[in-house]
């Protein structure tokens, strides 16, 4: 990047979305290790940025379900947000348009490989978002988000990620935790209640030895897929 001027005209062509105000834009690629690292610019870092970004986020995501999958259900609309707005995707899709070199470290986080790390990636990707949002309003950012998530948005998308619609959360836990910590979630019977004819079933799924969530069913396998959908949740919060 030999100067500002013309990094920034570049991440503007990606976007496809011009900025009224440049500022917002380098604020969104300002990592706080590079403010920390250079407090004589006076710059501000991108995390208040991020903290606005990820609820933009999640409403343009929100809207543009809603009119992409008509057919769905509340329950489903938000398993499909939780499968796209999540740290793993934003980042694949950072990556893609490679955000990560338009960023300003500090040196210490540069040389531990910052441009490449997921979550920090995904923020900058919310960051960014948001600085459309405050520049442009709403409809921008929206017109943003639908260029960007396009792919996942389309139903007959042969690489759709919506596609784990058809798995159980079972299956969908299995593969998060795979992918995000290459470890592989253990479900454990804590209780029964009631008559052999009409028991209760409590389970637990545990993590890395760590208890990630409960759940209850009429059958073992509906108690775990309830403690299952449980902590699918509870790693997207713990990830926004």
């Amino acid at each position: 990047m030999t100067n500002q001027a013309s990094y920034l005209e570049d991440l503007q062509n990606v976007l496809n979305y011009r900025f009224n105000d440049p500022g917002l834009l380098l604020q969104a690629l300002v990592h706080r290790s590079f403010v920390h690292e250079n407090p004589q610019m006076e710059q501000k870092d991108n995390e208040r940025l991020e903290f606005l970004g990820d609820a933009v986020l999640g409403l343009c995501i929100s809207h543009l379900l809603l009119m992409s999958f008509p057919e769905y259900n509340e329950g489903d609309l938000s398993r499909l947000r939780s499968s796209i707005v999540n740290e793993r995707e934003l980042a694949r899709l950072a990556f893609e348009m490679s955000l990560g070199s338009y960023l300003q470290l500090g040196k210490g986080e540069e040389m531990t490989g910052g441009r490449q790390k997921a979550s920090l990636l995904a923020d900058s990707l919310e960051a960014l978002l948001a600085a459309i949002y405050l520049d442009g309003g709403m409809e921008p950012a929206r017109e943003v988000v639908k260029r960007l998530f396009h792919a996942y948005l389309d139903p007959e998308h042969l690489d759709h990620p919506l596609k784990t619609l058809d798995k159980d959360y079972k299956t969908q836990l299995q593969e998060l935790t795979q992918a995000r910590f290459k470890l592989t979630p253990i479900y454990a019977l804590d209780a029964e209640q009631g008559p052999d004819h009409d028991k209760t079933f409590f389970m637990s799924v545990t993590l890395g030895g760590k208890v990630l969530s409960h759940g209850s069913g009429k059958s073992k396998k509906e108690a775990q897929q309830e403690a299952a959908q449980k902590a699918i949740e509870t790693l997207d919060d713990l990830n926004a």
